[in-house]
């Protein structure tokens, strides 16, 4: 059943979340709630993904996913998936109404995700809604529900939509087999490993330059660092230079979370 979660990602997005509560002065047990909100939340997505795609999954012989080899059942699946949301919704609305609504459309978004709009050129608006609705939740958390500034709501949006094509780029021959058809799908691996490269350093920009006075010394330093990754990352749609592009993405990556986080630290 961890594994069922699409466990990394789901463990990533949720420290990242209580990483940026704790940067952001959200008091010790209402980040323990954020903590349990975002876990649930991701795990019923993971777990909605692959009881809704069991038989996709079986069909191109997915053998990484617990479904296809017989260690669940899609019926757990679905009541895990039932019992998920409910936790999500509760201890999501246990934060107050704001920070609360905003969790939630991570959750709804990803579920939205799941039942159908990965397969339309809509797919990545998922991913722009609900990684930019996190760290708004996540901020508006702390005493007095303030509201995140909208160059750290844009940079999550950001964040998501190169988390989107980074998502859907080892699976494409698998999708194309059983009709899913996303917009990377539509566009093709080069413009939409160029669009996720230039989405990382969108994000990088936004966390720099949004907050109000002057970049400090280190972001001018990572604004230099991100704009050869950039260049480097947005190969990755070339087979010959995927091996090259990947670090440059795992770089661009691990400097926007660490510029997020910072950018949390910076609003208390």
């Amino acid at each position: 059943m961890a594994r069922a979660t699409h466990l990394e990602p789901t463990l990533a997005v949720t420290a990242v979340a209580v990483l940026l509560a704790v940067a952001a002065g959200v008091p010790a047990g209402r980040t323990a709630l954020v903590g349990v909100a975002v876990l649930a939340g991701q795990a019923s997505i993971g777990w909605c993904n692959d009881w809704l795609d069991a038989d996709r999954d079986r069909a191109v012989g997915r053998t990484d996913k617990p479904v296809v080899n017989g260690l669940v059942s899609p019926v757990l699946l679905r009541n895990a998936t039932v019992v998920a949301v409910v936790v999500a919704v509760l201890t999501s609305l246990a934060l107050g109404v704001v920070p609360g609504l905003l969790l939630l459309v991570l959750v709804a978004s990803g579920l939205g995700y799941d039942a159908g709009l990965k397969r339309t050129a809509l797919s990545p608006l998922p991913y722009l809604t609900g990684f930019g609705a996190l760290p708004a939740g996540v901020v508006a958390a702390a005493p007095g529900a303030p509201l995140a500034p909208w160059w750290l709501v844009a940079a999550g949006a950001a964040l998501g939509g190169a988390a989107h094509v980074a998502n859907v780029a080892p699976d494409v021959d698998d999708d194309l087999a059983t009709g899913v058809r996303g917009l990377p799908h539509r566009v093709g691996a080069v413009p939409s490993a160029v669009a996720g490269a230039l989405l990382l350093g969108a994000a990088t920009l936004l966390l720099v330059l949004g907050p109000a006075g002057a970049p400090s010394p280190a972001g001018w330093i990572a604004c230099i660092v991100a704009a050869p990754a950039v260049v480097v990352a947005a190969m990755a749609g070339d087979p010959r230079a995927r091996r090259l592009a990947f670090p440059a993405v795992m770089l661009l990556t691990v400097l926007d979370v660490v510029l997020l986080l910072a950018g949390g630290a910076a609003l208390t």
